[in-house]
């Protein structure tokens, strides 16, 4: 009797035994199983630009390669612009020229001779519209400036032509400083701020030659503000882009900005954050260097742990990386 008990109480925890083996087995076949697959190693092909082949170089000049997360910021964008414009009242909207691109949204201050901040959005020289870059404009209102968000054709309206993008973006600057008492804007307080695309353009507008080329003065911009931008476009030109933008010789001369540093007569401050990709983190650096040496005012800003698109949204906060470097360029308090 005693070893009939015996034997069943052994089998029985032989089966218990190899029961949890089997759990365990199954639980670490299953952790297994989730492991992503490593990507299969590439062949690093032919140089094209520094130490990158073509593809890293595509993949460097490609902002969804390194910010996975992009559709759920730019949504962020257009659904905190429309609780902005919630908040203040639509903005006037004025044309600057004859296209019916041509427009401007202004979010006027609540004083009179009030400084103004224009900003040129991005998206690849291809999107992007001023109505979901708005988000912004509580910060610099409720600091007593007015805020400006242009729009602007893309570059495929002009079959790729970027020096007829970069002459409309500098036309409607030109305007706004013609027209700022019109809405109570003070034009001899005239910045300008950029976020990628838009930062390429801002840098080109900040070396125009506006007695040249406007009859304005030569300081009719007081400042710049350019987050993630481009300023020498000939590795750009060996990019992917080149499928959409028609890059010559003197476009690429004319509209690279760190070519024409001597131009630059206002202060100016580059940012880039630490998550954009190794060609943009390296256009700024070179950009500030290239400024440095030339002796003119820059200054430079890393947002640690931030992407090429969650970046700009700091710009709405008077204690993000952007939003505080503005107002202080603007000479003005935090709201």
């Amino acid at each position: 009797m005693r070893r009939d008990t015996a034997s069943r109480v052994g089998a029985r925890r032989k089966f218990l035994g190899a029961a949890s083996a089997g759990v365990m087995l199954a639980a670490a076949g299953s952790a297994f199983a989730q492991v992503p697959a490593q990507p299969t190693p590439r062949a690093k092909g032919p140089r094209v630009w520094l130490d990158l082949d073509q593809k890293e170089l595509d993949d460097a000049y490609d902002q969804s390669v390194y910010a996975p997360n992009q559709p759920q910021v730019t949504g962020r964008y257009a659904t905190n612009s429309e609780i902005t414009r919630a908040r203040l009242g639509p903005p006037r909207r004025f044309a600057y020229g004859p296209a019916p691109v041509e427009g401007l949204d202004v979010f006027a201050a609540r004083r009179p001779n009030a400084p103004v901040n224009v900003f040129l959005h991005g998206g690849a020289w291809r999107g992007g519209i001023a109505k979901n870059y708005a988000f912004p404009a509580e910060l610099f209102v409720n600091a007593g400036a007015h805020f400006v968000v242009l729009d602007f054709s893309p570059v495929q309206d002009f079959g790729g032509n970027l020096m007829a993008m970069a002459e409309q973006v500098r036309r409607a600057v030109a305007w706004v400083y013609r027209n700022a008492k019109s809405f109570g804007g003070d034009p001899d307080r005239l910045y300008v701020s950029g976020h990628s695309s838009g930062a390429h353009l801002g840098g080109v507008v900040l070396v125009t030659d506006w007695k040249k080329d406007f009859n304005l003065p030569a300081d009719t911009v007081k400042g710049g503000l350019l987050c993630s931008g481009i300023y020498d476009l000939k590795p750009v030109r060996l990019s992917a882009r080149s499928s959409y933008v028609k890059f010559t010789d003197e476009m690429e001369s004319a509209l690279s900005t760190q070519r024409h540093i001597e131009r630059l007569n206002c202060p100016v401050i580059v940012a880039h954050g630490t998550l954009e990709t190794p060609e943009f983190q390296r256009q700024t650096r070179d950009f500030a260097a290239a400024a440095r040496v030339a002796g003119k005012p820059v200054q430079s800003l890393v947002a640690q742990g931030y992407n090429h698109f969650e970046i700009y949204e700091t710009l709405a906060s008077p204690y993000g990386l952007l939003g505080r470097a503005a107002l202080e360029q603007m000479k003005l308090a935090q709201s």
